[in-house]
């Protein structure tokens, strides 16, 4: 049984959605220990009846604290408690939804990096009609990247399409503003030449239309890059959802029922509440799935579940392998 350490401070909605979220994974049979403020968590426990086990973590860090820092001057926060759990085996994976940064940070220094890697990434699913995600990484860990780190999320990221979801040689693509060599920065054009060496199946440079298709199936870029375009696909999905459930119930008033359920059955694929609830924080020598800020008790559910099958299918071990042999 795989034990997921959960952070359950520092996020949009508050402790009493996390912990709704924690009391369903329980139910469901995941084994969880709550990480944060035992005043504030034991009455949501006790409300819900649940008696889940606390570690009590005082400090938290927030949404607008300095990663670095914080990480620094809160050693008794959530986020550290809960890597300190991992790190010292007494849970198999971190699971939180609050300050990716200080996440980061405490994952590559109190969990530690797998060998060779010297940035850590996270590996965000997107949804596609072929009912396997294109990877986007990264999605956020790191702003700014050197050409070299480029090159190792696409090694990271083409293992985790194998290992997770199963692709034989999948693709990869360099996120860029046109699919010349030529074009981008002085990163992505070194990068490009260097991702041409790898031990990876490299097709060129991308754009993003091509991410949501059957182009590629891994892209790699840049922490900041990454989260507008993630978060931009995210905010255009929602409206087009909400655009065609307007429409089509003006058209077709009699079929409204028909409508709604057509439309949900949309969102269910494509809200990443729903179909993943976090990534995976790749580069860490354990797991550590990180959720965002505004996660609903579903997404919470979902990023332990995810956090469980990424233990239970060995994923540290086999990326570990992985990347020895690249």
């Amino acid at each position: 049984m795989a034990r997921v350490a959960l952070d359950v401070m520092g996020t949009d909605r508050g402790p009493s959605e996390i912990v709704a979220g924690a009391i369903m994974a329980a139910q469901a049979g995941h084994e969880l220990v709550l990480v944060g403020d035992q005043e504030v968590i034991g009455p949501e426990l006790a409300k819900a009846g649940s008696d889940l086990e606390i570690v009590h973590a005082p400090d938290v860090v927030e949404m607008g604290d300095d990663p670095g820092r914080a990480v620094r001057d809160k050693p008794d926060s959530s986020i550290m408690v809960g890597a300190r759990l991992v790190a010292s085996g007494q849970a198999d994976s971190l699971v939180s939804a609050g300050s990716t940064g200080a996440v980061m940070t405490a994952g590559s220094i109190i969990i530690g990096r797998i060998e060779g890697i010297q940035r850590p990434a996270i590996a965000t699913p997107i949804p596609r009609p072929t009912g396997i995600p294109t990877l986007i990484l990264d999605a956020g860990a790191n702003l700014e990247v050197k050409p070299d780190h480029l090159v190792r999320f696409a090694v990271m990221g083409s293992l985790v399409a194998e290992i997770v979801y199963g692709m034989d040689c999948p693709r990869v693509g360099l996120l860029n503003i046109g699919t010349e060599s030529s074009k981008g920065r002085e990163v992505e054009r070194t990068a490009y030449t260097l991702l041409q060496e790898a031990p990876v199946k490299f097709v060129g440079n991308v754009e993003g239309g091509d991410i949501p298709g059957d182009v590629v199936d891994v892209v790699v870029t840049d922490g900041f890059t990454g989260n507008v375009v993630l978060k931009s696909m995210e905010g255009t999905a929602g409206l087009v959802l909400t655009l065609a459930g307007e429409a089509f119930s003006r058209r077709l008033p009699d079929h409204s029922r028909e409508v709604v359920q057509a439309i949900e059955e949309v969102r269910m694929t494509i809200d990443p509440d729903l179909c993943a609830g976090g990534a995976h924080l790749l580069g860490t020598r354990a797991g550590v799935v990180i959720g965002h800020g505004s996660s609903s008790r579903h997404a919470v559910f979902n990023a332990v579940q995810l956090a469980t099958e990424g233990v239970k299918g060995g994923l540290i071990e086999r990326m570990e392998r992985g990347l020895a042999r690249s």
